[in-house]
């Protein structure tokens, strides 16, 4: 696991940028597996900056989760998310980019699906994921089990919470979603783990250096051959001394 620190979000953003841009460059038809919420909005910003520069006319992305119940259209979906902040704007063939459905009649066999898309695309390349409070990745919540592949959840009362900036009251924000498993993320083969601010300090210190349990699902990351974990300051403020942290970012290349 490599660890990297920058500046600010701003940095953050870019540096991750750069990471799934030389994924590309390397591998023009590279499978993504990509994040939604707060902490990736700037890499896909600058991603649609670097859009010139990089074609995403042969990849393919897989989308982490979404919400049971909320259509493609709805404001606070991630396929909205999605197209908004990103599809929109760079040459991406949208036959090429997958969500779960939320709107699926049988849930089980859209997550049977959704795995099986992935596994015939020849599994996720690079994996972009963020953490939430509570140490989720995905939608994989605290005391799930490591060996799940898509399958659909129970959120946490903290995940409601998180997600609630997205809707008109608490009430409408969905209790279940779909999400890619642990062992299916576990499978990448290579990880982008983003994490930014000082509320996500003590999870982000918990993930990397603390024990490997259920608990905090992110931890699981440190069994991964290939992880580089880029936070800023905020966040690094209970790694700051820590064996293997590096201070400034050097580029990294695949």
């Amino acid at each position: 696991m490599q660890i990297f620190v920058t500046q600010d979000y701003g940095e953050l953003s870019l540096r991750a940028a750069e990471v799934v841009a030389a994924q590309v460059r390397a591998k023009p038809a590279s499978v993504l597996g990509l994040a939604t919420g707060a902490t990736p909005l700037g890499m896909y910003q600058e991603l649609r900056r670097a859009n010139n520069d990089v074609s995403y006319a042969q990849v393919t992305t897989f989308n982490l989760d979404e919400f049971v119940g909320l259509s493609a259209g709805h404001p606070g979906s991630y396929h909205h998310y999605m197209h908004l902040n990103f599809v929109r704007h760079v040459d991406i063939d949208p036959n090429n980019v997958h969500l779960p459905n939320g709107l699926a009649s049988d849930l089980a066999l859209e997550c049977e699906m959704y795995e099986q898309s992935i596994s015939q695309a020849g599994g996720i390349d690079l994996q972009v994921l963020g953490i939430g409070r509570n140490g989720h990745i995905g939608f994989n919540e605290p005391h799930g089990k490591f060996e799940a592949g898509t399958h659909v959840v129970k959120l946490d009362e903290a995940s409601i919470d998180a997600n609630l900036r997205f809707f008109a009251s608490r009430a409408e924000v969905p209790q279940y979603a779909i999400t890619i498993g642990i062992r299916t993320i576990m499978l990448a083969q290579r990880i982008l783990l983003l994490a930014s601010g000082a509320d996500k300090a003590h999870i982000i210190a918990q993930a990397v250096r603390g024990p490997i349990t259920p608990s905090v699902p992110a931890s699981v990351l440190q069994l991964h051959r290939n992880v580089v974990v880029i936070v800023d300051r905020a966040a690094n403020q209970q790694l700051t001394n820590s064996e293997g942290v590096q201070q400034c970012f050097t580029a990294y290349e695949l």
